[in-house]
């Protein structure tokens, strides 16, 4: 079983015991309205979510993280690598991503956790290339991807919902742990 351990924080695989309060972090208007088309996922939505995030950790041997607090062992969102689909200038690019609950933003988990799941991307699963795609504007997020040293590569629109995106990558190369 896959797991790293940063200062504060566990990322792991998922477990029956991380479907309601990821359920409840996906039913928060405010997390999900920079995701797709920014509706919240009810119980079976979040379901079928974790179950392609497993089938994805089976196939490509690496997804999205459960991330829990190491203090308290209290499930605080997902943290991962996906292989991007959309837009079409990212397919098939491997992304890094992450979803907090409200409670724990601005505490610098997002960050801690992404850099954790980008030097298990370069050094463990020996990727070459890591990309972030974000909704412009989403200044949050974008501090992430700053910290991360990713740069931007170019904008684009999302071909589904017609929001304005930004494609920042780093590759080996690039990257300092």
């Amino acid at each position: 079983m896959t797991e790293i351990r940063t200062p504060r924080l566990l990322l792991r695989r998922w477990t029956d015991d991380d479907l309601v309060p990821l359920s409840e972090i996906n039913a928060d208007p405010d997390v999900m309205r920079w995701i797709g088309d920014g509706s919240t996922l009810d119980l079976e939505e979040t379901a079928e979510e974790i179950e392609r995030w497993e089938e994805e950790w089976d196939e490509e041997g690496f997804g999205p993280f459960a991330v829990e607090l190491l203090a308290s062992g209290e499930l605080i969102g997902a943290v991962g690598l996906t292989v991007a689909q959309s837009p079409p200038e990212a397919r098939d690019f491997v992304a890094v991503s992450w979803r907090l609950g409200r409670p724990y933003w601005g505490q610098g988990y997002a960050s801690e956790a992404a850099q954790a799941t980008l030097e298990f991307a370069l050094q463990d699963r020996g990727l070459d290339r890591v990309i972030a795609v974000n909704r412009s504007g989403h200044e949050e997020s974008e501090n992430v991807i700053r910290k991360l040293g990713m740069v931007l590569d170019l904008d684009t629109t999302d071909p589904e919902h017609g929001h304005l995106l930004q494609l920042h990558s780093i590759d080996l190369t690039e990257y300092e742990a």
